[in-house]
């Protein structure tokens, strides 16, 4: 069983390093555990802990955390487990960050969010954001959306860190 040092990052960490036991951690973790709650949850934690752990802009992150499809309303997302200030419930596929993320199944890297058009200001200290999706057959089940209070926090490192880990929670959750 893995045990909560999984979260434990070494102060100024390399990114490459810092994702590489992210996504060994999580797969770990994910091992005889398929509930999304459970491993969205953990994952949360892993990308919140490695990115305070780096070096700048990394360690601004202020959000890190997951919308999930909304199993009520079509073309929805809903709050899913995440670290940080308290969010924003639904987001309507198109909208926002999240939404066009989750209407084109494209990752999107925003490096200034006051330029991206129709962008959800859930929390105004954010700055830049990241939001990858996670897809199952096609289909996109969720969002991993990371925020940060410094533009131009996020990179081709972190898309394809985090696009990493989607693809392993894709495949190791029943949605």
């Amino acid at each position: 069983m893995v045990h909560a040092d999984a979260s434990n990052f070494p102060r100024g960490v390399l990114k490459t390093e810092a994702y590489a036991q992210v996504i060994e951690q999580a797969s770990a973790l994910f091992d005889g555990q398929r509930n999304w709650v459970c491993n969205l949850a953990n994952s949360a934690s892993l990308i919140w802990h490695a990115l305070h752990s780096m070096p700048e802009p990394s360690n601004h992150a202020n959000w890190a955390g997951f919308y999930v499809l909304d199993p009520t309303t079509p073309k929805q997302l809903i709050l899913g487990p995440f670290m940080g200030k308290v969010a924003c419930q639904t987001i309507k596929f198109g909208r926002g960050v999240c939404g066009k993320a989750a209407e084109t199944a494209e990752t999107q890297v925003i490096e200034d969010v006051h330029s991206f058009p129709d962008h959800i200001a859930c929390d105004g200290d954010s700055r830049s954001e990241i939001v990858v999706p996670i897809r199952v057959g096609g289909k996109v089940v969720a969002v991993i959306d990371v925020d940060s209070t410094v533009p131009k926090a996020f990179d081709d490192e972190d898309k394809k860190a985090l696009e990493s880990l989607a693809e392993i929670l894709g495949t190791s959750c029943d949605w």
